[in-house]
């Protein structure tokens, strides 16, 4: 998944000093967890002053945490408080909304727009299809095990191989119909063949007669949720195939609206009357 780039110019009207600290807790990623000063000054441009008092003000507010032994910086605890914040405060269904409702439209489908909950996907965002819906109980809240089913898979394939294995190393993990997995390494052989083609594919492994097909959502190049459509199985006669570019363009426009601020309307200036 390529990376959406990030747009260093400081916004008109904006606060510089403020906007660059904002630049730098988003240079933090998992394949850079760490930066120094003179990292942080080269890769924006800035004098090394500039750079150490940014990195030593967001610490001081926890935002970052400095390692005394390598002079280097860390994500802090204050960035976690807010992250979980940030996940519980309706704001993410309010950002999701249209792309689901518009995706339920295009299919007839329920999409499920869920985030990792330790060895679960947790459904943050539903809306319901045209075809009827999955169950008659609200799915916003649900668990889905991580093994079971298109929408945990389409996100657990695409965790570190390392990372993911150690989550399933020893976990007892339950059957829910006759065609749930429970071998870890085929599981294993599974997860591999779904990142490798891109999304996620089953029918009835957690629900008995449900079809579901599911793609990653990323941030950055951090797999960070899961975006699925469900249905009753004879809702796909001919497998995913003709769901897959509205599901995709689907993912692709709530990466965007997670990783880019929205457009402000751009004002018209009143005509000069004659």
């Amino acid at each position: 998944m390529a990376e959406i780039p990030l747009d260093r110019r400081t916004p008109a009207g904006a606060l510089q000093t403020v906007d660059r600290a904002l630049l730098v807790l988003l240079a933090f990623e998992r394949t850079r967890p760490d930066w120094g000063v003179t990292e942080v000054a080269k890769e924006f441009g800035w004098d090394t002053s500039v750079a150490q008092r940014l990195l030593s003000t967001l610490a001081g507010r926890g935002f970052l945490v400095s390692d005394t032994a390598t002079r280097r910086y860390r994500i802090g605890p204050a960035a976690l408080r807010l992250g979980r914040l940030w996940e519980r405060s309706g704001s993410l269904e309010l950002l999701a909304g249209p792309v689901l409702e518009d995706l339920a439209r295009a299919t007839g489908d329920t999409v499920l727009f869920c985030l990792p909950d330790n060895f679960h996907m947790r459904c943050v965002a539903a809306v319901e299809g045209s075809s009827g819906p999955l169950r008659y109980y609200p799915l916003v809240g649900e668990l889905y095990p991580a093994h079971a089913g298109a929408t945990s898979k389409s996100y657990y394939a695409f965790l570190p191989d390392d990372q993911r294995r150690r989550l399933f190393r020893d976990r007892p993990m339950a059957r829910f119909t006759e065609r749930t997995v429970t071998d870890p390494e085929l599981l294993e052989r599974e997860f591999l063949r779904i990142r490798a083609q891109g999304y996620a594919w089953t029918v009835g492994e957690y629900d008995a007669g449900i079809a579901t097909v599911a793609v990653p959502v990323f941030v950055g190049r951090e797999p960070y949720s899961s975006l699925s459509l469900g249905g009753a199985e004879d809702r796909f006669p001919d497998g995913p195939q003709d769901r897959l570019d509205a599901l995709r363009d689907a993912a692709a426009a709530l990466e965007r609206r997670l990783t880019q601020p929205p457009q402000r309307p751009r004002r018209t200036p009143p005509r000069s009357r004659p």
